[in-house]
């Protein structure tokens, strides 16, 4: 791997402009659906001693319940498995949508019923490239 910009390609609509630096060149694409959003997602991925570790995931989610940002915000603490009155998200711009920063993600809404999202393994990648990842990603 380089230390040159790495470009992520197009994920349902979006194109993933920067993947940071360190992270594993193994990509992959995933559909899936959790209550009733529909996930597109490409995960960045290396390989350790006793097989793979996740280093960065792009999700782009469609779904009517995905109406603001607090219902975007209540949908991502349940699939993840978040308690959502510990989980304390800053707030973050994506231009002029609403979302949300913490040191291993960033999301926001695009508009209702869409949203990005990028997670990240903290030991890999900080909180600025958790951002400049998401700032990154702009519709095609």
């Amino acid at each position: 791997m380089t230390d040159a910009v790495r470009d992520g390609g197009v994920l349902d609509g979006f194109h993933i402009g920067y993947v940071p630096v360190g992270v594993g060149s193994e990509v992959s694409d995933f559909a899936s659906e959790w209550e009733d959003v529909r996930l597109a997602t490409r995960v960045w991925e290396r390989q350790v001693t006793d097989g793979y570790r996740v280093d960065l995931r792009v999700h782009v989610l469609r779904g009517d319940r995905l109406t603001d940002l607090a219902a975007l915000r209540d949908f991502l603490a349940e699939y993840q498995e978040r308690d959502p009155a510990s989980w304390a998200p800053t707030d973050f711009a994506h231009g002029t949508s609403p979302g949300g920063v913490t040191d291993d993600q960033a999301f926001w809404l695009v508009e209702p019923g869409v949203a990005v999202t990028v997670l990240v393994d903290p030991e890999r990648v900080d909180r600025d490239q958790v951002v400049a990842t998401a700032l990154s990603i702009r519709p095609v």
